[in-house]
């Protein structure tokens, strides 16, 4: 998330979610928002490090704001990965760092069964449906993380008697 200038939408998530990725991909709000308005789910595809520099809340609470259900890296940040958790944001690793590269923009991300997914050690295979392949990734949760992202985060979990 951007800080400087940005930092004073904090209090207001609506207005702040505009400006997620906005130095990277200045169209990823307008997608993430007609997607969600549509009733799809987001998919983040990240490189090494993802969350390096992002251990506030909001890098993981706007995303979630636009309908991000979870996100794929060759590599997550300690902190940035227990806020993910929190805000019921799915952390996969590419189970082959290679397979980032078979993942362009756009690319329409299928993982059938997620919940039974998380409950099978972690382990999902991804259908690239628009690339015609597929791969494999985890998510390496503690039985406690499972249940706070299949509540969809820890406020959820917490109303639920989940946590």
């Amino acid at each position: 998330m951007p800080a400087g200038a940005r930092l004073k939408y904090r209090s207001n998530v609506p207005q702040y979610a505009k400006y997620v990725f906005e130095n990277v991909d200045s169209g990823f709000y307008a997608n993430a928002s007609g997607n969600r308005d549509a009733g799809l789910h987001n998919v983040i595809v990240a490189g090494e490090s993802y969350g390096q520099g992002s251990s506030r809340e909001h890098a993981a609470m706007c995303p979630m704001y636009l309908g991000v259900k979870v996100l794929i890296a060759k590599s997550i940040e300690r902190i940035h990965l227990a806020n993910l958790i929190n805000f019921g944001i799915v952390p996969f690793i590419f189970d082959d760092p290679a397979d980032y590269d078979r993942v362009a923009k756009g690319d329409r991300l299928l993982i059938r069964d997620l919940r039974g997914a998380l409950g099978r050690e972690g382990q999902a295979t991804v259908e690239n449906e628009t690339q015609g392949n597929s791969f494999r990734v985890t998510a390496c949760l503690t039985p406690r993380q499972k249940a706070l992202v299949l509540n969809g985060g820890l406020l959820s979990a917490v109303a639920a008697g989940q946590a």
